[in-house]
């Protein structure tokens, strides 16, 4: 279980930005079953990597950059792409090199489509 998960962390994050509030509560870690333990394992990394903050004991929100985190990794065909790209590279990645290749492939498909190239 302490292995990070990049589908089930962008799956988690996208299911708190839809969701009808702002304020996540996570906690109770030794009375939780297995699927829960690992959603407030993910939601820790999360804070680490600067996608989500604590704003109270066990209430955390997404951070400005989880919001850029799931722009950029929201499209399947961008996350596939993404995927792909890190499997390509012998499958394993930090999670800022996920978020960057998104990031470039989100670019790309702008760029595609206005013909406006973003630095």
């Amino acid at each position: 279980m302490a292995k990070r998960d990049d589908e089930f962390l962008r799956d988690m994050l996208i299911g708190f930005e839809d969701s009808d509030d702002y304020a996540f509560v996570i906690g109770g870690y030794m009375r939780m079953p297995a699927d829960e333990r690992k959603q407030e394992y993910h939601v820790h990394l999360a804070c680490d990597a600067g996608l989500m903050i604590e704003i109270g004991r066990e209430v955390f929100r997404l951070s400005n950059s989880g919001h850029d985190y799931i722009q950029a990794t929201r499209d399947e065909g961008i996350w596939q792409s993404t995927k792909n790209a890190v499997a390509e590279t012998g499958g394993s990645a930090t999670l800022e090199i996920v978020k960057s290749l998104a990031t470039g492939f989100l670019k790309q498909k702008i760029a595609q489509h206005t013909g406006v190239e973003i630095q």
